[in-house]
């Protein structure tokens, strides 16, 4: 069953990096460093302290710029060409040593994973931006850093876990589909707006 770890691995690590690339990569590095674990394929050059400390660098700017109102919607903007794309470069990574017929698949499917959890994300920011506390996004964003983590973990530990959250998720993003969809529509347009230098309040009122 080794193939099914390294795929799940693939696929789950692939889903946390739509959420935190940074936290997925710095958890990963750390467990083969520390943790006696041994990723499989191009995985095992997580390991280099260079990109541990990297990753480990830009998940702390993350860590706050994600908790403030709006700047976390820009953040997510931008993100959009990071996480997708490395998401789809992690599981090709993880599977890089298995047969292409797998490979290939593995790859689009994890891009695919890693778009629909930082869409799901990003469409709950929006959402939050449009309430005037900033508690709502902090609770969000300590809450997706937690599945970050804990959804790396699994995928090195417990490929059976991983693979049932992923095929909930994937039920769960594809019920939702609509409401995401219009969601990222009205993020990009609202952020937009924000660099154009208008108001918060003329901002949320465009994304909402």
């Amino acid at each position: 069953m080794e193939w099914f770890s390294t795929l799940t691995l693939a696929l789950g690590s692939a889903w946390t990096s739509g959420i935190n690339l940074y936290a997925t990569v710095s958890v990963l590095g750390l467990l083969q460093r520390l943790g006696g674990v041994k990723l499989p394929g191009g995985l095992d050059v997580l390991d280099n302290w260079w990109i541990i400390g990297i990753a480990g660098g830009l998940y702390i700017v993350e860590f706050f710029a994600d908790k403030i109102p709006y700047v976390d919607s820009v953040w997510d903007v931008v993100h959009t060409f990071i996480r997708v794309p490395a998401g789809a470069v992690v599981a090709y990574a993880a599977v890089a040593d298995m047969d292409p017929a797998i490979v290939i698949p593995a790859t689009l499917i994890g891009g695919g994973f890693a778009f629909a959890s930082h869409g799901t994300k990003a469409a709950a920011r929006m959402g939050a931006n449009l309430s005037p506390e900033p508690v709502s996004n902090i609770v969000l964003s300590l809450v997706e850093d937690v599945i970050a983590f804990v959804g790396a973990f699994l995928s090195v530990f417990a490929p059976v876990i991983i693979a049932i959250v992923l095929v909930l998720f994937a039920i769960a993003f594809f019920w939702f589909f609509p409401k995401i969809y219009r969601a990222i529509r009205a993020l990009f347009r609202g952020v937009r707006a924000f660099v154009r230098g208008e108001s918060l309040s003329d901002v949320a009122r465009k994304a909402g």
